[in-house]
Protein backbone atom coordinates (compact mmCIF):
# COMPACT_ATOMS: atom_id res chain seq x y z
CA UNK A 1 0.00 0.00 0.00
CA UNK A 2 1.26 3.59 -1.05
CA UNK A 3 2.25 6.03 1.64
CA UNK A 4 1.79 9.75 0.83
CA UNK A 5 4.95 11.67 1.93
CA UNK A 6 5.92 14.88 2.09
CA UNK A 7 10.18 15.67 2.99
CA UNK A 8 10.72 19.39 4.46
CA UNK A 9 13.90 19.82 2.79
CA UNK A 10 16.00 19.60 -0.78
CA UNK A 11 18.86 19.30 0.29
CA UNK A 12 21.00 16.58 -0.31
CA UNK A 13 20.19 14.12 2.54
CA UNK A 14 16.44 15.19 1.90
CA UNK A 15 16.58 14.10 -1.82
CA UNK A 16 18.56 11.38 -1.03
CA UNK A 17 15.46 9.91 1.46
CA UNK A 18 12.44 11.35 -0.84
CA UNK A 19 13.79 9.17 -3.61
CA UNK A 20 14.20 6.02 -1.50
CA UNK A 21 10.45 6.35 -0.20
CA UNK A 22 9.74 7.39 -3.95
CA UNK A 23 11.44 4.40 -5.78
CA UNK A 24 8.86 1.75 -3.27
CA UNK A 25 5.83 3.14 -5.09
CA UNK A 26 4.61 5.67 -2.46
CA UNK A 27 3.83 9.31 -3.79
CA UNK A 28 6.35 11.82 -2.02
CA UNK A 29 6.63 15.86 -2.57
CA UNK A 30 9.79 17.56 -1.60
CA UNK A 31 9.39 20.66 -0.31
CA UNK A 32 12.43 23.16 -2.00
CA UNK A 33 13.37 26.75 -0.65
CA UNK A 34 14.71 27.48 -4.11
CA UNK A 35 12.73 27.90 -6.78
CA UNK A 36 15.50 26.80 -9.28
CA UNK A 37 15.74 23.53 -7.74
CA UNK A 38 12.26 22.89 -7.52
CA UNK A 39 12.05 23.54 -11.28
CA UNK A 40 14.90 21.28 -11.86
CA UNK A 41 13.62 18.58 -9.81
CA UNK A 42 10.32 18.32 -12.00
CA UNK A 43 11.82 19.20 -15.25
CA UNK A 44 15.08 16.89 -15.16
CA UNK A 45 14.01 15.28 -12.48
CA UNK A 46 18.02 15.68 -11.07
CA UNK A 47 18.53 17.75 -7.96
CA UNK A 48 22.08 19.39 -9.84
CA UNK A 49 22.43 21.77 -6.64
CA UNK A 50 22.90 19.45 -3.82
CA UNK A 51 22.89 15.98 -5.39
CA UNK A 52 24.04 16.23 -8.90
CA UNK A 53 24.05 12.95 -11.00
CA UNK A 54 21.06 11.30 -9.40
CA UNK A 55 18.21 10.65 -11.17
CA UNK A 56 14.89 10.87 -9.43
CA UNK A 57 11.65 8.82 -9.99
CA UNK A 58 8.91 10.56 -11.54
CA UNK A 59 6.47 10.30 -8.43
CA UNK A 60 8.70 12.10 -6.79
CA UNK A 61 7.90 15.80 -7.11
CA UNK A 62 9.00 19.22 -5.82
CA UNK A 63 7.15 22.48 -4.63
CA UNK A 64 8.09 25.47 -3.33
CA UNK A 65 4.53 26.02 -1.05
CA UNK A 66 5.83 24.16 1.80
CA UNK A 67 1.70 24.32 2.99
CA UNK A 68 0.93 22.56 0.13
CA UNK A 69 3.58 20.11 0.75
CA UNK A 70 2.62 19.48 4.09
CA UNK A 71 -1.21 19.11 3.24
CA UNK A 72 -3.06 15.89 4.10
CA UNK A 73 0.43 13.84 4.29
CA UNK A 74 0.13 10.35 6.12
CA UNK A 75 4.15 11.46 6.79
CA UNK A 76 6.20 14.25 6.36
CA UNK A 77 10.22 13.84 7.10
CA UNK A 78 11.52 17.31 8.87
CA UNK A 79 15.22 17.69 6.63
CA UNK A 80 16.09 21.52 6.35
CA UNK A 81 19.32 22.64 8.44
CA UNK A 82 19.24 23.15 12.39
CA UNK A 83 19.98 27.26 11.62
CA UNK A 84 16.06 26.86 10.19
CA UNK A 85 14.53 24.22 11.60
CA UNK A 86 12.03 26.15 14.03
CA UNK A 87 11.07 28.95 11.55
CA UNK A 88 10.01 25.90 9.02
CA UNK A 89 8.30 24.15 11.28
CA UNK A 90 6.27 26.77 12.16
CA UNK A 91 4.84 27.49 8.57
CA UNK A 92 3.25 24.20 8.78
CA UNK A 93 1.76 24.48 11.90
CA UNK A 94 -1.85 25.22 11.05
CA UNK A 95 -2.14 22.36 8.64
CA UNK A 96 -5.17 20.53 9.06
CA UNK A 97 -3.51 16.77 9.71
CA UNK A 98 -1.35 18.28 12.18
CA UNK A 99 -3.59 19.81 13.85
CA UNK A 100 -5.41 16.97 14.10
CA UNK A 101 -2.34 14.98 14.98
CA UNK A 102 -2.81 12.29 11.87
CA UNK A 103 0.29 13.13 10.67
CA UNK A 104 2.86 11.25 11.51
CA UNK A 105 6.62 13.62 11.93
CA UNK A 106 10.14 12.57 11.69
CA UNK A 107 13.21 14.50 11.74
CA UNK A 108 16.45 13.64 10.22
CA UNK A 109 18.05 17.20 10.84
CA UNK A 110 21.59 16.84 13.13
CA UNK A 111 21.98 19.37 15.76
CA UNK A 112 21.34 21.39 19.14
CA UNK A 113 18.17 23.97 18.81
CA UNK A 114 18.62 27.75 20.07
CA UNK A 115 16.15 28.59 22.30
CA UNK A 116 15.10 31.10 25.46
CA UNK A 117 15.78 28.66 27.48
CA UNK A 118 19.29 27.87 25.86
CA UNK A 119 20.73 25.20 23.23
CA UNK A 120 17.89 22.24 23.40
CA UNK A 121 17.63 18.83 21.57
CA UNK A 122 15.66 19.18 18.42
CA UNK A 123 12.71 16.50 19.21
CA UNK A 124 12.17 18.25 22.65
CA UNK A 125 11.71 21.45 20.92
CA UNK A 126 9.56 20.75 18.32
CA UNK A 127 7.31 18.88 20.83
CA UNK A 128 6.57 22.36 22.29
CA UNK A 129 5.55 23.97 18.94
CA UNK A 130 3.54 20.81 18.20
CA UNK A 131 -0.38 20.18 18.79
CA UNK A 132 -0.26 17.89 22.35
CA UNK A 133 -0.77 14.65 20.17
CA UNK A 134 2.72 14.41 19.43
CA UNK A 135 4.25 14.43 22.74
CA UNK A 136 6.24 11.69 23.23
CA UNK A 137 5.75 10.55 19.53
CA UNK A 138 7.94 12.10 17.40
CA UNK A 139 10.52 10.22 15.17
CA UNK A 140 14.34 11.08 15.03
CA UNK A 141 16.12 9.36 12.66
CA UNK A 142 20.14 9.07 12.31
CA UNK A 143 23.09 7.52 11.62
CA UNK A 144 26.53 6.64 9.59
CA UNK A 145 25.42 7.65 6.05
CA UNK A 146 26.11 9.79 3.32
CA UNK A 147 23.11 11.26 0.64
CA UNK A 148 25.70 10.95 -2.06
CA UNK A 149 26.07 6.69 -1.60
CA UNK A 150 22.27 5.93 0.17
CA UNK A 151 20.86 7.74 -3.29
CA UNK A 152 23.27 5.43 -5.50
CA UNK A 153 21.82 2.13 -2.85
CA UNK A 154 24.91 1.87 -1.08
CA UNK A 155 24.01 -0.49 2.19
CA UNK A 156 23.28 1.59 5.15
CA UNK A 157 22.42 1.60 8.39
CA UNK A 158 20.34 4.04 10.27
CA UNK A 159 18.17 4.45 13.50
CA UNK A 160 14.86 5.44 14.03
CA UNK A 161 14.08 6.66 18.04
CA UNK A 162 11.29 7.34 19.60
CA UNK A 163 9.40 7.26 23.04
CA UNK A 164 6.57 5.87 20.33
CA UNK A 165 7.70 2.33 19.30
CA UNK A 166 4.94 2.34 16.62
CA UNK A 167 5.89 5.76 15.27
CA UNK A 168 9.70 4.50 15.10
CA UNK A 169 8.67 0.93 13.07
CA UNK A 170 6.07 3.07 10.49
CA UNK A 171 8.67 5.10 9.78
CA UNK A 172 11.03 2.12 9.74
CA UNK A 173 8.98 0.60 7.45
CA UNK A 174 8.60 3.53 5.34
CA UNK A 175 12.03 4.02 4.66
CA UNK A 176 14.15 0.26 4.63
CA UNK A 177 14.93 -0.61 1.21
CA UNK A 178 17.02 -3.02 -0.49
CA UNK A 179 20.42 -1.04 1.02
CA UNK A 180 18.76 0.68 3.75
CA UNK A 181 18.80 -0.99 6.60
CA UNK A 182 16.46 0.92 9.95
CA UNK A 183 16.20 -0.27 13.87
CA UNK A 184 14.69 1.02 15.92
CA UNK A 185 15.88 2.93 19.64
CA UNK A 186 13.93 4.38 22.30
CA UNK A 187 17.17 6.17 23.32
CA UNK A 188 15.71 9.44 21.83
CA UNK A 189 18.07 11.89 23.67
CA UNK A 190 20.94 9.79 23.29
CA UNK A 191 20.67 9.11 19.49
CA UNK A 192 20.47 12.99 19.14
CA UNK A 193 23.17 14.28 21.05
CA UNK A 194 25.92 11.90 19.21
CA UNK A 195 23.88 13.06 15.99
CA UNK A 196 24.80 16.27 16.57
CA UNK A 197 28.37 16.23 18.46
CA UNK A 198 29.91 14.39 16.33
CA UNK A 199 30.23 16.89 13.68
CA UNK A 200 31.92 18.88 16.15
CA UNK A 201 34.75 15.83 16.55
CA UNK A 202 34.99 15.80 12.87
CA UNK A 203 36.60 19.15 12.32
CA UNK A 204 38.75 18.50 14.88
CA UNK A 205 39.82 15.35 12.85
CA UNK A 206 39.76 17.48 9.25
CA UNK A 207 42.12 19.20 11.01
CA UNK A 208 44.86 16.61 11.97
CA UNK A 209 44.19 15.28 8.98
CA UNK A 210 44.88 18.70 7.36
CA UNK A 211 48.56 18.81 9.29
CA UNK A 212 49.81 14.87 8.58
CA UNK A 213 48.87 15.79 4.92
CA UNK A 214 50.72 19.46 5.49
CA UNK A 215 53.89 17.71 6.77
CA UNK A 216 53.80 14.81 4.34
CA UNK A 217 54.07 16.69 0.93
CA UNK A 218 54.72 20.78 2.26
CA UNK A 219 58.57 21.49 1.36
CA UNK A 220 60.70 21.68 4.96
CA UNK A 221 61.39 25.04 4.57
CA UNK A 222 58.01 26.47 4.70
CA UNK A 223 56.89 24.63 7.57
CA UNK A 224 57.56 26.22 11.19
CA UNK A 225 60.25 23.93 13.14
CA UNK A 226 57.35 23.61 15.82
CA UNK A 227 55.15 22.66 13.72
CA UNK A 228 57.30 20.08 11.66
CA UNK A 229 58.43 18.35 15.18
CA UNK A 230 55.01 17.60 16.11
CA UNK A 231 53.26 16.58 12.75
CA UNK A 232 55.79 13.95 11.78
CA UNK A 233 53.82 12.42 14.65
CA UNK A 234 51.04 12.29 13.47
CA UNK A 235 49.72 8.85 11.88
CA UNK A 236 46.42 6.83 11.43
CA UNK A 237 46.69 6.03 15.14
CA UNK A 238 46.74 9.64 16.22
CA UNK A 239 43.51 9.88 14.01
CA UNK A 240 41.55 6.74 16.11
CA UNK A 241 43.10 8.19 19.37
CA UNK A 242 41.25 11.33 18.89
CA UNK A 243 37.96 9.75 17.50
CA UNK A 244 37.73 7.81 20.43
CA UNK A 245 38.62 10.30 23.09
CA UNK A 246 35.68 12.62 20.52
CA UNK A 247 33.82 9.57 21.78
CA UNK A 248 34.32 9.72 25.44
CA UNK A 249 33.19 13.25 24.98
CA UNK A 250 30.32 12.77 23.06
CA UNK A 251 29.23 9.53 25.56
CA UNK A 252 29.96 11.47 28.65
CA UNK A 253 27.01 14.62 26.78
CA UNK A 254 24.43 12.39 26.09
CA UNK A 255 24.34 10.57 29.60
CA UNK A 256 24.21 14.05 31.31
CA UNK A 257 21.53 15.26 29.11
CA UNK A 258 19.28 12.27 30.00
CA UNK A 259 20.72 9.22 27.32
CA UNK A 260 19.09 6.00 28.44
CA UNK A 261 21.21 3.37 27.07
CA UNK A 262 24.95 3.82 27.36
CA UNK A 263 24.56 1.06 24.13
CA UNK A 264 23.52 3.73 21.85
CA UNK A 265 27.11 5.22 21.65
CA UNK A 266 28.75 2.08 20.77
CA UNK A 267 25.78 1.32 18.24
CA UNK A 268 26.10 2.82 14.87
CA UNK A 269 24.15 5.93 16.01
CA UNK A 270 27.11 6.64 17.99
CA UNK A 271 30.68 5.70 17.00
CA UNK A 272 29.23 4.33 13.32
CA UNK A 273 28.05 7.89 13.00
CA UNK A 274 31.14 9.35 14.17
CA UNK A 275 33.57 6.70 12.56
CA UNK A 276 31.99 7.66 8.77
CA UNK A 277 32.01 11.57 9.58
CA UNK A 278 35.15 11.37 10.63
CA UNK A 279 36.57 9.38 8.17
CA UNK A 280 34.78 9.95 4.57
CA UNK A 281 35.98 12.63 2.27
CA UNK A 282 31.92 13.08 1.52
CA UNK A 283 32.26 14.43 5.02
CA UNK A 284 31.55 18.36 4.98
CA UNK A 285 32.37 18.65 8.97
CA UNK A 286 36.19 16.74 7.95
CA UNK A 287 35.97 18.71 5.13
CA UNK A 288 35.72 22.15 6.56
CA UNK A 289 38.30 21.14 9.63
CA UNK A 290 41.04 20.60 6.84
CA UNK A 291 40.22 23.70 5.34
CA UNK A 292 40.72 25.87 8.10
CA UNK A 293 44.15 24.82 7.77
CA UNK A 294 44.68 24.30 4.15
CA UNK A 295 42.88 27.52 2.85
CA UNK A 296 42.41 29.27 6.48
CA UNK A 297 38.70 29.63 5.96
CA UNK A 298 38.45 31.37 9.23
CA UNK A 299 40.12 34.57 8.66
CA UNK A 300 37.48 36.35 7.34
CA UNK A 301 35.61 36.03 10.40
CA UNK A 302 36.24 37.75 13.44
CA UNK A 303 34.69 34.89 15.77
CA UNK A 304 32.03 32.14 15.82
CA UNK A 305 28.94 34.20 15.47
CA UNK A 306 30.05 36.46 12.73
CA UNK A 307 30.79 33.15 11.15
CA UNK A 308 27.19 31.67 11.61
CA UNK A 309 25.67 35.01 10.81
CA UNK A 310 27.85 34.84 7.11
CA UNK A 311 27.82 30.78 6.72
CA UNK A 312 27.37 31.34 3.41
CA UNK A 313 29.77 32.41 2.41
CA UNK A 314 31.92 29.08 2.91
CA UNK A 315 30.38 27.63 0.21
CA UNK A 316 28.45 25.05 1.90
CA UNK A 317 27.19 24.17 5.70
CA UNK A 318 29.14 22.27 8.17
CA UNK A 319 26.74 22.08 10.99
CA UNK A 320 29.67 21.65 13.34
CA UNK A 321 29.87 25.20 13.31
CA UNK A 322 26.60 25.82 15.66
CA UNK A 323 27.17 22.41 17.55
CA UNK A 324 30.39 23.73 18.25
CA UNK A 325 28.79 26.22 20.26
CA UNK A 326 26.13 24.41 22.07
CA UNK A 327 28.46 22.23 22.97
CA UNK A 328 30.29 24.93 24.77
CA UNK A 329 27.58 25.92 26.51
CA UNK A 330 25.99 22.33 27.37
CA UNK A 331 29.24 21.37 28.80
CA UNK A 332 29.43 24.49 30.91
CA UNK A 333 25.54 23.79 32.31
CA UNK A 334 26.31 20.52 33.26
CA UNK A 335 30.47 20.98 33.76
CA UNK A 336 31.88 18.87 31.76
CA UNK A 337 35.29 18.48 30.57
CA UNK A 338 35.00 18.07 27.27
CA UNK A 339 38.42 19.34 26.27
CA UNK A 340 37.88 18.86 22.16
CA UNK A 341 34.38 20.28 21.80
CA UNK A 342 35.57 23.10 23.74
CA UNK A 343 38.61 23.38 21.53
CA UNK A 344 37.36 23.52 18.31
CA UNK A 345 34.83 26.36 19.89
CA UNK A 346 37.70 28.25 21.11
CA UNK A 347 39.23 27.95 17.53
CA UNK A 348 35.73 28.75 16.01
CA UNK A 349 35.49 32.01 18.26
CA UNK A 350 39.14 32.87 17.35
CA UNK A 351 40.53 32.28 20.83
CA UNK A 352 43.20 29.94 19.94
CA UNK A 353 44.79 28.36 17.08
CA UNK A 354 44.39 24.81 15.55
CA UNK A 355 47.83 24.02 16.09
CA UNK A 356 48.12 25.26 19.37
CA UNK A 357 44.34 23.43 20.02
CA UNK A 358 46.13 20.34 19.16
CA UNK A 359 49.08 20.51 21.24
CA UNK A 360 47.33 21.10 24.08
CA UNK A 361 45.22 18.44 23.39
CA UNK A 362 47.95 15.84 23.04
CA UNK A 363 49.91 17.16 26.87
CA UNK A 364 46.91 16.22 28.41
CA UNK A 365 47.69 13.01 27.86
CA UNK A 366 51.05 13.42 28.60
CA UNK A 367 52.94 13.63 24.94
CA UNK A 368 55.78 16.56 25.61
CA UNK A 369 57.64 18.04 22.70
Amino acid sequence: MSSRTAVIGAGAWGTAVAKIIAEKGNDVVLWSFEEDNRDDINLRHENRRYLPGVKLPKNLLATSNIVEAAFDKEFIILAVPSLYLLQTLRQILSVPSIQDGKTAISVITKGFLPTEKGPRLIVETLEDYLPGFYQHSLVYIAGPSHAEEVSRGKITGLIAASENARNALRFRDLLKSKGLFVFPSLDVRGVQVAAAAKNVVAIAFGMLDAFKILNDHAPRNTLDENVTDITKLFGDGTESLLLAAGLNEIQALGMAMGATHPETFTSISGIGDLDVTCRSVLGRNRRFGKEIIEKKLLEPFKDIDDLLERINEIGYLPEGVAAAKYVNILAERHHLALPISIGIYQILNREIEPFDFLCKFFERLGFTH
